[in-house]
């Protein structure tokens, strides 16, 4: 996977690339991520890569020419390029886009915007593909980046010690995550599931499924409807509703089954 970022602030990148998981990636070499300062490909002595829009308006507009030349001096054909942009205006970035650009063959190019924008004919002319994470505006392209980047990295095989982890991540499927308990057996009057301790390989597959479910009911119903579920699953909801019966808050939302 060959992954580089295009940025005005290359140390707010650097230092997280640097770290945990992307570091380890890089060591293994299974991974590279390369990071390039937009303004060493200005023409201005003072390094300038933004200017004042046109037609009037507040903030400062990243110039087409800078990022047009850092984009050439990667040294690869365009069809060899997948470049993205993150911006609100995108496709929402999911796991399964995570998942492909961990799988992408073509060297995958991060262009970080700032201030108002990118001028717009960097979109027009490179035709990059537009990725958001959510309906909301940040201050640069370099976070959303980088959140890409950290979920799509740890999808490479060989990057994760453990690939099984990877594997019952929330998104794999469409559920989201069991809970999950660590040592000391009693925190603070808080206990562990007594399934969790008993050996019982089968049982805690079920609970854990079963919790799954049970997570996903009640935070993000929407990601179960239409879903095709095996009779088990069907069985573990209907026992997860009826307890929810039984208690005297609100019920969690319904699902059609």
């Amino acid at each position: 996977m060959r992954c580089d970022l295009l940025t005005l602030f290359p140390e707010m990148v650097g230092n997280v690339v640097s770290h945990s998981i992307m570091k380890r990636a890089q060591d293994k070499r299974l991974v590279s991520i390369r990071i390039h300062n937009i303004r060493d490909f200005s023409d201005d002595r003072h390094r300038v890569a933004d200017d004042t829009p046109y037609g009037g308006g507040s903030g400062m507009i990243m110039k087409a020419e800078p990022i047009f030349r850092a984009v050439e001096a990667l040294g690869e054909n365009r069809d060899g390029l997948r470049i993205i942009v993150p911006s609100p205006q995108g496709r929402p970035f999911t796991q399964g886009l995570a998942s492909e650009l961990s799988r992408e063959p073509r060297r995958l190019v991060w262009i970080c915007g700032h201030y108002e924008g990118i001028d717009e004919r960097v979109l027009l002319r490179l035709e990059p593909e537009e990725l958001s994470l959510g309906d909301y505006v940040l201050t640069g392209g370099e976070l959303p980046a980088l959140v890409m980047l950290d979920a799509a990295v740890r999808l490479v095989p060989g990057v994760v010690g453990d690939p099984a982890s990877v594997e019952q991540d929330s998104f794999v499927e469409p559920l989201l995550d069991f809970p999950h308990y660590t040592k000391p057996q009693t925190v603070r009057g808080y206990g562990v599931p007594d399934v969790l301790l008993s050996g019982n390989h089968e049982a805690i597959r079920r609970w854990r499924r079963k919790e799954a479910l049970r997570n996903t009911y009640c935070k993000r119903p929407d990601l179960l409807q239409g879903e095709s579920l095996t009779r088990e699953d069907q069985q573990l909801l209907s026992d997860i509703s009826r307890e929810y019966e039984c208690r005297s808050g609100p019920p969690c939302p319904s699902v059609r089954m």
